[in-house]
């Protein structure tokens, strides 16, 4: 599991993708264990090197997992459909108050991504937060009864 929480920083919210490819993507093409430099949010600062083996699956969750410049690398995208608000008011509950004024630049700078680069047309998957759980349904980019089946469990 890739947290893209740990590639992005204060500096560069959505411009990691040179990091993304050069610390993780392209050394796990090779076969090789990717190091990556995580970063901290509340020190400002990148931690040391973290080992990511290579894996018959890596999953790589964050905004931003689905950009133009990634997707030739992906061998799925799931799009998690989550009003904007609410994923934004969630984060700011796990942060704090030490981040707000994180957050605020952060909705100014998400809205601008998908604005230039929109991931969820592209997804193969859309995924459902419901009561009873989640609901997997086919993506824009799959008809409906084709491709791998999903067991939400």
């Amino acid at each position: 599991m890739l947290h893209l929480d740990d590639i992005s920083s204060h500096e560069r919210l959505f411009s990691w993708t040179d990091r993304l490819l050069t610390q993780v993507i392209d050394p796990l093409s090779r076969g090789e264990t990717a190091a990556y430099l995580p970063y901290d949010w509340n020190a400002r600062a990148f931690g040391p090197a973290r080992p990511l083996p290579p894996a018959p699956v890596v999953v790589m969750e964050g905004v931003g997992a689905g950009r133009r410049a990634l997707r030739p690398f992906l061998a799925e995208l799931l799009w998690m459909e989550l009003p904007r608000e609410e994923s934004w008011a969630r984060g700011r509950r796990r942060d704090g108050a030490e981040q707000r004024e994180f957050w605020d630049g952060w909705v100014e700078a998400e809205r601008a991504h998908f604005a230039d680069d929109p991931t969820r047309p592209h997804a193969g998957l859309l995924v459902r937060q419901t009561a009873e759980g989640y609901e997997v349904t086919p993506g824009p980019e799959r008809p409906q009864g084709s491709g791998p089946r999903c067991d939400p469990r």
